[in-house]
């Protein structure tokens, strides 16, 4: 069915079920307008899955009018894929596997764009692009939407008395891409992945030298994301070979986490049309490469004041009150956030003593090796913490959400954070978890974020995120073939 019958069948879904502001009427004129002025032929409509991924259809311009009234269908089986794109519920069933009639069958939900977040893609040619939200054909939010639980998250700490700002400092590698593998028997699920090698050595931390050696491929992903109008703020050389970091401007509410789902898919199709291949793995399994983080900063505004939340009132004081009681709750609730802020198997080989990560749930002042560094002090407005726990493949959204309802468990209760740390991996504080395995036990017995995300979300990503461990379970690895193939 085209989008123009399947928005006819709908009528003017947009409209009756008022998911639009007056904001978006505003933008979608301006989206009309752009796609003439530049004389787009295609619009690629997109939503960010449970990973993060995004995901959607393209449109051709002509049928923009028809999507502006109706949104665009996509199947609901999109939401029960784990990160092989297996389908891990049993969609034939009756509740689909879930207890869900509404989602079974692989049946349809709508896609209805947010023309607030378009772009004209620098990269594909006469093509625009637009986020959207995702709703059940009866006008309600998908409770699995993961962009919309970011915006709950925002809207429960506004009640709170707090708005949220966030800057985004995101570690990646660049590597040439020397063997897509592409042959009908490395496709799979997942396929083979590509061979690739560096291109500049590592180990020369923000030498000059080897920031000309990427610059080529930096370059065109520079002017990409700036094309994109993402608040880019910093470019720079990692640590290790062909790893790079860029950093963002602060933004408020749900803004940030849309800049990274864009960045992110904007650099793998960057790189992969220039013969690059980008990835935001933790730490893939390329000789000598080291692990790529992302560090959230983090600031609360207070909405009566608009005054910085964290920025501490008396002399010698790092943090408000209200910052000690947030960080406190990052910490308090580490080890269940894991699951959003390090979601895959690989991440948890980051978690090393002196390696510019974190391997337990402390906190300090302006020290890189603790998962909560504090910036900033008395009087300073640009006070922030940095949460240095998560890996850059994490889902933008839950990440966030995950930070806040934390911080907020922590402001609510009123905790207090121990005492600062000095030497992170010497201390006695709590180990983070060293496996996928071990955070998953701990969201499940989490009663913060049950109450904070209802118990139908928990079961639903855990059952994904098992699905995953199960799989990695089952795979017999070099190491076990090394280690025991030829001794027993």
């Amino acid at each position: 069915m085209s989008a123009h019958q399947d928005s006819q069948e709908r009528g003017n879904f947009i409209q009756r079920y008022a998911l639009w502001r007056e904001e978006d009427v505003a933008a979608a004129d301006r989206v009309r307008r752009v796609s003439e002025e530049n004389q787009l032929e295609l619009i690629r409509l997109s939503f960010a899955d449970q990973h993060g991924i995004l995901r959607g259809k393209s449109i051709t311009v002509g049928e923009l009018d028809q999507v502006f009234s109706g949104g665009c269908t996509m199947t609901t089986t999109l939401l029960f894929k784990d990160t092989s794109h297996r389908t891990v519920y049993s969609v034939w069933e009756a509740g689909a596997g879930i207890g869900r009639d509404d989602l079974a069958g692989a049946c349809d939900f709508v896609m209805v764009p947010d023309p607030t977040t378009f772009r004209v893609l620098p990269w594909a040619e006469r093509t625009g692009w637009m986020q959207c939200d995702i709703f059940h054909p009866d006008g309600r939010p998908i409770s699995f939407s993961t962009r919309q639980i970011g915006r709950d998250a925002i809207r429960r700490l506004a009640e709170s008395g707090y708005d949220y700002t966030c800057g985004l400092e995101v570690e990646f590698h660049v590597l040439k891409l020397e063997d897509p593998k592409l042959q009908p028997g490395q496709a799979g699920q997942p396929g083979d992945p590509p061979d690739v090698s560096l291109l500049s050595h590592g180990y020369q931390y923000l030498t000059e030298f080897r920031m000309d050696e990427l610059e080529p491929v930096v370059e065109i992903i520079r002017r990409g994301v700036l094309e994109l109008d993402l608040p880019l703020r910093s470019i720079e050389v990692e640590y290790g070979p062909s790893q790079c970091e860029f950093t963002f401007q602060p933004r408020t509410g749900i803004e940030g986490a849309d800049d990274m789902v864009l960045f992110r898919s904007a650099v793998k199709q960057i790189c992969r049309r220039h013969g690059y291949h980008g990835t935001f793995m933790c730490r893939p399994q390329v000789t000598n490469l080291f692990s790529s983080g992302w560090h959230l900063h983090q600031s609360l505004v207070d909405r009566k004041s608009q005054e910085n939340a964290f920025m501490a009132q008396d002399e010698g004081d790092v943090l408000s009150a209200t910052g000690r009681q947030y960080v406190a709750g990052l910490l308090e609730n580490a080890a269940a956030a894991c699951v959003f802020t390090t979601p895959t198997i690989n991440g948890y080989k980051r978690y090393q003593p002196y390696s510019l990560a974190p391997e337990r749930a402390h906190w300090a002042y302006d020290n890189k090796g603790a998962m909560i560094r504090v910036l900033g002090g008395h009087g300073d407005p640009a006070s922030r913490i940095e949460n240095r726990i998560g890996e850059p493949a994490a889902n933008p959204y839950l990440y966030i959400a995950s930070q806040i309802y934390s911080g907020l468990d922590g402001i609510e209760r009123k905790l207090s954070p121990p005492p600062p740390v000095e030497t992170p991996y010497a201390s006695d504080a709590t180990l983070l978890p060293a496996s996928l395995i071990e955070s998953l036990a701990a969201l499940r017995n989490s009663d913060v974020f049950k109450t904070a995300l209802g118990e139908e979300f928990i079961d639903y990503i855990l059952t994904i995120k098992e699905a995953e461990v199960s799989r990695f379970l089952s795979e017999v690895t070099d190491w076990e073939q090394r280690e025991y193939f030829e001794i027993f």
